[in-house]
């Protein structure tokens, strides 16, 4: 047990059950708060302003069903209550001094909010920080509740934040997306499979399924994130709601929905609640899904733009900053790249989920803290990345529609179309001299009286070979 003789100047003396520690005297948080700082100085990181703002809407809840009970002193629920609306509003964040990532399921990050309203509470009573006989951390503040429902709870309610953001981003780049496949909806390209020259297209086309694509992300996270209306508040320890009152228990959830504006419901299991957290690897499966959907349009978009003078170059991205310490004028595709990057870290942290979800043993799951950690990250960093995807690259992509027809009038793709009507033998002999000879696939056709300039004119017609319902009628091979 630690001992102090004399108290320092400026501090205070609080104690747990582990002993005593000196605490900086005009600090809100407390004696746990502190030990919890000094045993997990892991990442530097500090817990997510938004799941602090969580952990207050909670306390709120709790206090002003406690008051509804009669469990807890109108004039202490007032004091915890006004003290959780004011870290809602962002208040008192520095306090919150815990480690993203600790040891204890979150027992650290609990304390810590209990602690900070309490001894804010207190303040507005007129008291002294660090008096608990005033408003006690646990007795008042985390009355009828256990970290083991609380941490969980909050950290679906932090996702449901961040994810609400993130559906905005993906909507507006969808639409950007949208608009970029009207625009280039009538320059003919040259599509590509494995990297190889395929059949005509529309580069209208190609942005229009990136944006299909990006729409269909968001709805699965929109569907996904159903998942996390359900909460097993009230469970308290492990399920069993030991030390909730009967009022608290049915109303705690309903009051929380209350103030947090989402259909929460408790969990018709608690125990399960408590102890699985799989809904949380659903989501993040959600949003590495996504991550992957988004690299892959980046890579596209790499090679699209390759060049400008050797590549591929039928787009041009924004110049956004050089390209090279060493060779002058040189400009690269770097909003692409950091999207890739992030879902690199999107795909990382998804392993740490699934891993920290397997991890669990018995009635709880201790490892929720370095879980809701890698989570917040996953969203916030794709949150960011889809941003500066729309801003900084999307919105301002050009067409070089020349280079788009130069590469669709050197390629033989357009042999594909001759099959019907020639047959595939005799298309590819067609495709094959036209490589070797640099002659159009066209004039090789005629030259051979292969089919007649009318019927080859309707058949290999670039655009109307871009439509899935074309209409056309062609006559027989001659």
């Amino acid at each position: 047990m630690e001992i102090f003789e004399k108290i320092t100047a400026g501090t205070r003396l609080e104690a747990d059950s582990i002993g005593t520690l000196e605490v900086p005297e005009d600090a809100y948080y407390g004696v746990q708060s502190l030990r919890a700082k000094r045993n997990f100085p892991i990442t530097g990181t500090g817990l997510h302003p938004l799941f602090i703002r969580n952990l207050a809407r909670i306390k709120l809840a709790a206090a002003e069903t406690n008051k509804k009970s009669g469990k807890l002193k109108p004039e202490k629920a007032d004091a915890i209550a006004k003290a959780c609306r004011e870290i809602m509003r962002g208040r008192l964040t520095e306090s919150f001094i815990v480690d993203g990532i600790q040891g204890g399921a979150g027992t650290s990050a609990n304390m810590n909010a209990n602690e900070v309203v309490a001894n804010r509470a207190i303040e507005l009573l007129g008291g002294k920080k660090g008096d608990y006989s005033v408003i006690h951390p646990n007795d008042d503040v985390n009355m009828c509740q256990s970290t083991n429902d609380v941490i969980p709870t909050c950290g679906k309610l932090t996702a449901l934040d961040l994810l609400s953001v993130l559906d905005g981003e993906l909507e507006a780049l969808a639409d950007s997306l949208s608009e970029k496949s009207e625009e280039f909806d009538h320059i003919l390209k040259i599509g590509r499979t494995q990297l190889q020259d395929a059949v005509p297209m529309r580069l209208g086309q190609t942005f229009h399924s990136y944006a299909s694509m990006v729409s269909r992300d968001r709805d699965r996270l929109l569907h996904l994130k159903k998942e996390l209306y359900t909460v097993n508040m009230g469970a308290t320890a492990i399920g069993t709601a030991i030390n909730t009152s009967d009022f608290y228990f049915y109303n705690i959830v309903p009051t929380l929905a209350k103030i947090t504006g989402y259909p929460l419901t408790q969990a018709a299991d608690l125990f399960d609640a408590t102890e699985n957290l799989d809904s949380f690897v659903t989501i993040s499966s959600g949003l590495k899904t996504c991550a992957v959907d988004l690299s892959k349009m980046c890579n596209d978009l790499r090679l699209l733009s390759s060049g400008p003078r050797a590549g591929i170059g039928e787009i041009s991205l924004p110049a956004m900053q050089n390209g090279s310490s060493i060779m002058p004028g040189k400009v690269n595709p770097v909003i692409p790249e950091v999207v890739t990057q992030v879902a690199f870290e999107v795909a990382g942290n998804d392993m740490t989920i699934t891993m920290a979800a397997e991890a669990g043993q018995m009635e709880l799951n201790a490892f929720e803290p370095v879980l809701f950690y890698n989570l917040f990250d996953s969203v916030s960093e794709l949150t960011h990345a889809v941003n500066t995807l729309r801003v900084n690259c999307i919105d301002g992509i050009t067409a070089n529609e020349e280079r788009c027809g130069e590469l669709l009038n050197a390629s033989v793709g357009i042999a594909t179309a001759l099959n019907p009507y020639i047959g595939y033998r005799k298309a590819a002999e067609i495709a094959k001299k036209s490589l070797k000879t640099s002659v159009p696939v066209k004039e090789l056709v005629l030259q051979e009286k292969l089919m007649t300039a009318g019927d080859l004119e309707l058949v290999l017609d670039a655009y109307s070979l871009t439509s899935i319902h074309t209409g056309r009628t062609a006559s027989s091979a001659v």
